[in-house]
């Protein structure tokens, strides 16, 4: 009967902490999206999935822009049937390649005559290169999207009110930016290795904040907002670099203490969709709040000389 009673109490503790704790806030907007036109980098999977179904049931015409063309063709077909949207397209885009970052912006400028939410959500960790030889969480996390919002800012800025949301992360914290690193390796780490590639992933983050904290005072006086976000503790295809065994201990931890898709989504598109929210333009939200950045993600200075480089490092004129 003792045995049976710590099992019920386990039982019960783990809802509560599951359910409540750890679940989150969800995004409360009405707002209806007919008319307008959203991008979802990284969205055949994850949270970028799920965030592109809400779109999609709230009616927008979405933007699946990914990689891998067979993976998000399909979720391309889910999204459809359970939203009953057909207006949910793939374009490729590789964050690798700036060439293929290029390459999506014409083709989608040419055939789109509206862009109202662009939301950078595809994010990598792991080891490796860019075609264009940066570290792969650099490259992908940031430049790619830096790239990416650059050749689309002007149709934003036509279609205005419009948004750019880019998804960070609290690990943003514990991030670094070395310019004579980055200089000498193109990278933001000095080697590869697993503590290296978390290193480098968490400064990736940091750029992700700095960027968008410079985009608002660039865009200040215009219609296009911006905004980045910690969209909670969420497993998903992102641990995928993880080793077999390394899942598979974490997998009971995830199910206990991380969000799923849906509730990773949900900071994103408060972001995305909530009224009234313009002139915290800039800023970093947790949980659909208003969330203070690590002092680092505070530094104008910073941000300011992170966007020159960038803009040296992708041709961006």
């Amino acid at each position: 009967m003792a045995l049976l009673w710590a099992v019920a109490g386990a039982v019960c503790l783990y809802v509560l902490v599951y359910y409540g704790m750890f679940r989150g806030a969800s995004c409360s907007s009405p707002v209806r999206l007919e008319g307008k036109t959203a991008i979802v980098t990284g969205s055949n999977t994850g949270i970028g999935k799920a965030t592109a179904l809400d779109l999609a049931k709230r009616g927008a015409r979405v933007i699946l822009a990914c990689r891998n063309k067979e993976r998000a063709e399909a979720a391309a077909l889910d999204i459809r049937t359970e939203s009953g949207n057909h207006q949910v397209l793939f374009m490729q885009l590789d964050l690798a390649s700036f060439a293929s970052v290029r390459s999506f912006a014409e083709t989608f400028l040419k055939s789109e005559p509206r862009l109202d939410i662009l939301i950078n959500n595809a994010g990598v960790m792991g080891p490796g290169q860019t075609e264009d030889g940066f570290g792969m969480a650099f490259g992908v996390n940031h430049l790619g999207h830096f790239l990416l919002t650059s050749l689309l800012l002007e149709r934003l800025q036509r279609c205005g009110p419009s948004r750019v949301v880019t998804v960070s992360g609290l690990l943003h914290r514990f991030g670094h930016i070395h310019f004579p690193l980055l200089a000498s390796r193109k990278d933001l780490v000095s080697g590869q290795s697993a503590w290296q590639d978390f290193r480098a992933y968490c400064g990736s983050k940091l750029c992700n904040v700095l960027f968008t904290r410079e985009l608002a005072d660039r865009l200040e006086g215009s219609a296009v907002s911006c905004y980045s976000l910690h969209p909670g503790v969420v497993y998903t295809d992102l641990c995928r670099s993880l080793s077999l065994w390394q899942q598979l201990l974490m997998l009971p931890f995830a199910k206990l203490f991380f969000l799923d898709t849906e509730g990773g989504a949900q900071t994103t598109l408060h972001c995305a969709l909530k009224e009234g929210i313009e002139p915290l333009s800039g800023r970093y939200f947790s949980n659909c709040a208003l969330q203070q950045v690590g002092a680092r993600g505070r530094d104008d200075a910073l941000a300011k000389k992170l966007w020159e480089v960038s803009e040296r490092l992708t041709g961006v004129s």
